[in-house]
């Protein structure tokens, strides 16, 4: 069956994990399962077995997870499948896939320190994690749950650990040049599924550079080894590196060196016109409160199960969605903004609001296999409720997006709305068009806005804030 194609009962494979034979994944409806090869069954039963399991689930570090019994459930899935399983799990569903590439530093270190935490409590336990990919980790809100199972498995005494390059091409490196350099980890994340390689990295990371912590030790030296072994083939290296008896403390080291590293390492972003947008913004005290009051009242007007606030900044707004809905995925461009988001967010233990890292003008697209591995966001959940505060002066000014276009594309979420268009008499909207040549945007005109917005939406309630220059707009979809 092809990937991502749906067997007779509606189940389908998910398009990316045929990465890993041993544990192939599939959707049903609301339900994810993995399918298990007999090797995968051998690496599952050691890990359920050893008390890390519950441990790791309890601390909700860990995707639940339980056997699957039901023959009608079995049935459906075999039908999805290439070849009998040997067992079926179900998992818990993650409330809403991200990437690597939409986090902000903060949230990258913590995924990795999250890898290797796990990796040191295996080994006590006698397994071990097979890879070392950030692709395992997603999010409950601020708190990161490693969701692959099958990354767990026996304990092969006396060879190194297996995920140590990818750690380093996936995670480090990244953190590094943005902590060394300040390199914006997610363009380099979305350049490649695969990360940077050491060569790479150790291009970047030169000069001073190589006297900072980890440089020498895991990236060039990384690099000059990888050079030396070009010519030769995977095996040749695997034999060669089994054969030279690594000791389980030899890799506890490593992995212990590398946590301590990694903790260490800090993004001082500074100061942006995003970071310091509530002091400095054009807003009076009463409008705040009516924008407040407005946003609350809208998602409370029905469940929402999922809401997006696209263009969060420090996620004021999103915290209100959150008090009356289940989950909130926060959007904003600036990185600096999200990751003092996701760590005070962190901090208060949230597991309800997803701070993201994304350029609307220029989204995650689908990346990988057939481009269907990493999808874009539109394809990861669909919003009951969307936000967009603050937001259309820059797509459509900033960002030359016609306003007609504008507001096809929310239509198209099929979301309720809550929207916020500033005039042209707005200081920021001044400030924005003084930037641009005459005569240009002539669309962008509440008039225009608003007719626009009702041939597309259910126009449900207008509000204009007291200064005059920025009118809300509550709109549901047509049916």
């Amino acid at each position: 069956m092809n990937e991502g194609a749906t067997g007779p009962g509606g189940a389908a494979l998910e398009p990316g994990s045929f990465r890993d034979p041993d544990g192939r994944v599939l959707i049903s409806g609301e339900e994810v399962y993995r399918a298990l090869s007999e090797t995968g069954l051998e690496d599952w039963r050691a890990l359920a077995d050893s008390p890390l399991f519950g441990e790791l689930t309890r601390e909700d570090l860990l995707v639940g997870t339980g056997e699957v019994g039901d023959e009608r459930v079995l049935g459906e899935l075999r039908a999805a499948l290439p070849s009998e399983p040997a067992m079926v799990l179900r998992h818990e569903r993650v409330p809403f896939i991200s990437y690597p590439y939409e986090w902000s530093f903060s949230m990258l270190r913590d995924a990795a320190l999250l890898q290797l935490d796990l990796n040191l409590r295996a080994l006590d336990a006698g397994l071990a994690l097979k890879d070392a990919t950030p692709y395992n980790v997603q999010w409950r809100g601020a708190q990161p749950l490693f969701i692959d199972v099958s990354s767990f498995e026996r304990l092969r005494e006396g060879e190194p650990w297996a995920g140590y390059r990818q750690f380093c091409e996936l995670y480090l490196y990244q953190l590094m040049l943005q902590a060394y350099r300040g390199f914006d980890l997610q363009p380099l994340l979305r350049g490649s599924l695969d990360g940077i390689t050491p060569g790479q990295a150790a291009a970047l990371l030169r000069g001073r550079d190589v006297l900072r912590r980890g440089v020498i030790t895991h990236v060039k030296l990384h690099a000059r080894l990888q050079r030396s072994n070009e010519d030769r083939t995977r095996e040749d290296v695997k034999g060669e590196l089994k054969r030279a008896q690594f000791k389980t403390e030899v890799i506890r080291a490593n992995l212990r060196g590398l946590q301590k590293l990694v903790g260490k390492l800090r993004w001082r972003a500074g100061e942006t016109a995003w970071t310091a947008y509530r002091k400095r913004n054009s807003y009076e005290e009463g409008e705040v409160a009516a924008k407040q009051a407005f946003v609350r009242e809208a998602a409370a007007a029905r469940h929402r199960s999922l809401v997006w606030d696209l263009g969060c900044n420090d996620g004021a707004f999103a915290r209100i969605a959150a008090e009356s809905s289940d989950y909130v995925v926060a959007v904003d461009f600036d990185h600096a903004t999200i990751d003092a988001l996701y760590r005070s967010l962190a901090e208060e233990g949230s597991q309800k609001i997803l701070p993201l890292v994304g350029n609307l003008l220029d989204p995650s697209p689908g990346l990988g296999w057939r481009g269907a591995e990493r999808r874009p966001m539109e394809s990861r959940g669909t919003p009951d409720l969307v936000l967009a505060l603050a937001l259309v002066h820059h797509l459509s000014i900033t960002g030359n997006v016609p306003i007609a276009d504008l507001v096809d594309w929310m239509a198209s979420l099929g979301a309720t709305l809550v929207v916020e268009f500033p005039t042209r008499d707005d200081p920021m909207v001044t400030r924005l068009l003084a930037a641009k040549r005459e005569g240009l945007h002539a669309d962008y005109e509440l008039a225009t806005f608003e007719r626009l917005l009702g041939e597309r939406f259910e126009l449900e309630r207008r509000e204009q804030l007291d200064a005059g220059t920025r009118v809300l707009f509550l709109a549901q979809p047509r049916r």
